[in-house]
């Protein structure tokens, strides 16, 4: 059954929708919105070379945790069969409150970050989910 649920999707959907999550990533933890912000959460000096070192394959790493993400999101949409804007954005928002939030969560309890810095990484995982949801759910 999961191959056959495998064999429906459609993998520029999936693959298109990862690649807008992993874009508002660049956009969010970018000078634009929270870089700043972040890096001091994270005590992280941006001007430090050695601060970089890694990052492209962390960056690879998430793009296919992005991916796989997508790929759960378009067998759950092909299974119930949602297929307006409104019904896209409410299980995004269902999905990255009821599974990216919570999981989340639970590391930051034991790890005791700042709030601030839970807020930035969590609004950013919801926001992608729900763009993702949008794409597979609208692009026919």
């Amino acid at each position: 059954m999961f191959v056959q649920l495998l064999t429906h999707l459609n993998w520029l959907h999936v693959i298109v929708a990862a690649i807008a999550f992993f874009a508002l990533g660049a956009l969010w933890y970018s000078p634009v919105l929270f870089s700043k912000p972040w890096a001091k959460l994270v005590n992280m000096n941006m001007a430090d070379p050695d601060a970089k070192k890694g990052m492209g394959m962390m960056m690879f790493g998430s793009f296919i945790l992005m991916i796989i993400c997508c790929i759960a999101l378009a067998i759950i949409y092909n299974i119930i069969q949602i297929d307006t804007a409104l019904s896209a954005i409410k299980f995004g928002l269902f999905f990255g409150v009821g599974f990216a939030l919570t999981a989340i969560s639970i590391s930051f309890i034991y790890e005791r970050k700042p709030l601030a810095l839970y807020a930035i990484d969590i609004g950013y995982l919801i926001a992608g989910i729900v763009i993702a949801s949008l794409i597979l759910v609208l692009w026919k």
